[in-house]
């Protein structure tokens, strides 16, 4: 039954490659300059689902600048796609590529074919059947896109009992349940994550030397400034004592980096004493794996601290 996005992809390129031939089709996800093989019908290139290529070495990179056509039935009479770095990397003959698009008119990836032939030159007449097809899948994909942003704000309603009754924070268990729910979105669209690591480290010697009330006043003023950095798309949790943890949605490194350093400002600005850790998720490991590399990163940023104190 076609009834999403990821069957509609599928039986699109099965159709296709039986009435077009082309030893690949594909769908893919573009996030900076990564091109993201979402779904493949693979005939020779060896190509799978997962598998990461650069995007500027790509036709499609090409053909979204405008370089080049849709359709280029022998690419060699193409110079922006004779000259592109994956023609030398692969054996291409013939090209087609399309943009499938987000509903606030970005590019979200595109529906792309190769085969090491050239082809007819009447298949360019072929080109409205496949902008039809590319449009159907666009309607899926922003409403299935929709329907996950409103499951997201679902979730969060849902877990309100998962909060930390000092800061108002996600607790241990809402992390996790949250970052699992995000990792099946990450995987089936692509969307890029950061997950980040907290521990404050001046806790236990507010504790001691200032009482237990000075303590929950950090603990307070950490999860205020975390608060006010973040979208409520995105997820603060504090996991217990001094630790807390990010989840930033469909968040790229780039604007990972700019938030880190507001987090950094805003919590000196607060006398917040902590230690960072962050990680990105990528294709080959999911966000839990993702959340160990800046949890380990966090620990080396600490004991670092220590050594200089």
């Amino acid at each position: 039954m076609i009834n999403d996005f990821a069957s509609a992809s599928k039986a699109c390129m099965e159709f296709l490659h039986a009435r077009l031939g082309f030893q690949l089709w594909m769908v893919t996800r573009t996030e900076g300059d990564d091109w993201i093989v979402l779904s493949a019908d693979d005939h020779g290139y060896g190509v799978k689902p997962g598998q990461v290529f650069r995007w500027s070495d790509s036709f499609c990179y090409r053909m979204m600048l405008g370089q080049g056509p849709h359709m280029a039935p022998d690419v060699r009479r193409v110079e922006a796609y004779a000259s592109a770095p994956i023609a030398r990397q692969q054996d291409i003959g013939a090209y087609v590529g399309l943009p499938l698009m987000r509903a606030d008119g970005s590019l979200f990836g595109t529906l792309c074919a190769i085969d090491p032939r050239p082809q007819p030159v009447d298949i360019v007449k072929e080109l409205p059947m496949l902008q039809l097809m590319v449009e159907m899948l666009n309607g899926l994909l922003n409403a299935e896109l929709a329907a996950a942003d409103a499951r997201r704000r679902a979730e969060r309603a849902e877990l309100e009992a998962t909060r930390d009754e000092l800061t108002g924070l996600y607790n241990r268990r809402g992390w996790s349940m949250l970052l699992s729910r995000e990792e099946e979105r990450c995987a089936r669209y692509g969307h890029p994550a950061c997950v980040v690591s907290i521990d404050l480290d001046e806790l236990k010697l507010t504790n001691d030397t200032q009482g237990h009330g000075a303590g929950d006043a950090l603990l307070v003023r950490a999860a205020q400034v975390l608060t006010s950095l973040t979208r409520s798309s995105d997820v603060i949790a504090r996991l217990g004592g001094d630790e807390f943890a990010m989840l930033l949605v469909e968040c790229d490194y780039y604007d990972a980096q700019i938030l880190l350093q507001r987090m950094q400002a805003k919590m000196a600005l607060h006398d917040v004493k902590a230690s960072t850790g962050m990680a990105m998720r990528k294709p080959g490991y999911d966000l839990h794996e993702a959340f160990a590399l800046a949890d380990a990163e966090m620990y080396r940023a600490k004991r670092s601290r220590k050594l200089l104190n």
